[in-house]
Parts: structure tokens; sequence; C-alpha cells
């Protein structure tokens, strides 16, 4: 019996005593600092950017640009003067830093596609068809640079502009969709979580050291303030007409 309420005095000891033990870091100031910034860091870690959603934000700015690109197309078959020269060549600017020398050449190629095409199967078989289509846009950017770089665009440069514009609207269209939804969920697939996580850490890394900043942040930004100088900022414009009555 005496062995009996001595277990049972231990027990009420050692509940007592982490019972204070709670309540203590309940008040402890320290304690609840340490758990909100344990909760910040948590909260901040389940809004990160993943690798493949960083690359398809980065088309989103390019689509972007393809349709100022297709709008004056539009625009220069039916009032040219209307252009602003210097609008387009920012938007050809903006398209190298941001498409071409950033995530073409230092995430697509340097990272992306010499996996995929290690890896094999049906993804494998684009690889060689975007790096084509890489080259050939970074000669069009060329070409619109010189165009715009004149001062004016002249007439005889007017409908050779208009087609370029038609032809990478074209070519880049279809060659985003196809990276979007085969090329990088193919890569996805080959790397483990860990291996994708550092991916995106790797891919911040290069951001930072190519833009200094968040590049992308700054695109944006860019992109808008072309859409608003050639007046296609007005989403509303874009509405497609109701179909005819049948």
């Amino acid at each position: 019996m005496s062995d009996l309420v001595g277990a049972r005095r231990q027990l009420l000891i050692t509940a007592g005593t982490a019972g204070a033990g709670l309540l203590l870091a309940a008040v402890d100031p320290g304690a609840a600092l340490a758990a909100e910034k344990r909760a910040k860091q948590k909260k901040a870690k389940d809004k990160e950017v993943g690798a493949i959603e960083d690359l398809m934000r980065e088309h989103g700015v390019i689509r972007r640009a393809l349709l100022v690109y297709r709008e004056s197309a539009a625009r220069l078959r039916s009032d040219s003067g209307s252009i602003d020269p210097r609008a387009i060549a920012k938007t050809a600017k903006l398209f190298r830093s941001f498409g071409e020398d950033y995530p073409e050449r230092r995430l697509e190629e340097a990272h992306i596609f010499s996996t995929v095409r290690k890896a094999g199967g049906p993804a494998a078989d684009y690889v060689d068809v975007l790096i084509a289509q890489h080259n050939r846009g970074r000669e069009i950017t060329d070409y619109i640079l010189a165009v715009t770089g004149k001062g004016a665009i002249g007439t005889g440069d007017v409908d050779p502009l208009a087609r370029v514009f038609d032809s990478l609207d074209l070519m880049y269209e279809n060659h985003a969709t196809c990276e979007d939804t085969i090329v990088f969920p193919a890569w996805k697939d080959v790397l483990s979580e860990r291996q994708l996580e550092e991916m995106g850490d790797k891919f911040e890394d290069i951001e930072r050291e190519q833009f200094g900043k968040d590049g992308l942040e700054d695109a944006v930004a860019q992109i808008g303030w072309i859409e608003q100088t050639l007046g296609f900022a007005d989403l509303a414009q874009l509405t497609a007409p109701p179909p005819p009555k049948s």
C-alpha cells in the first residue's frame, strides 16, 4: 500500500512540474517570439514560388511583349505613324534581357534542356527545335532593334516589320505552350522534390545575379509602361465581339 501511495505522489509531482513548465512557456516572451518566428518562416516557405511557377511567370511577361508586337503589326498596316518606335525598341530590349538572355540562355539552355534530353522520352524530341527557335528569335530581335533604332519607321520597313511581328508571335506562342505543357513537366518529373527545391533556389540566385534584384517585378513594370505608351493597356478593348446571329 505504501508503494502505491508513493507512486501516486510521484505522479502528482511530475504532473505538477510539467504543468508549471507549460505555464512558464506560455508566459515566456522569448518562447512566444520564437514560436511566432517559426510560424512566419513556415508561412513564407509555403508562399515561395517554385521553379516551374517561376518559369511560367516569366513566360507571362514574354506573352505580354508578344501581344504588343501583335497589336503593333495591325496598327502598322493601318496607320504606321501612330506607332512610337521608342516603345517598340524598349519592348525588344525587354524581350532580350528578360527572355533571351535570362530564362532562355541561363535557365532553359543551361539547366533544363540537357536534363530533358538525357532523360529521353517524347519531351526530348522538342529540345533541338526549341533551341533553334531561341536562335531565330535572337535574330529577329536584332532586326527589330535595327529598324526601330533609326528614330522613325520608314515606309519600306512597315510591311516587313509587321510580318516579322506576326511570325515571331506565332512561333513563340506555340514555343511557350510546348515548354509549359510538355518540356517543363517532363523536367519536373525527372527531379526529386529536394532537387527541384534546390533548382528553384539556384534560379533565384541567377535572377538576382542577372538583375541585381527581383527581375520579374521590374519587367512587369516595364511592359506595363510600354502597353500604356502604345495605348494597349485597356484590356476591355481586346474583348471579342459577339458572334454573328445564326
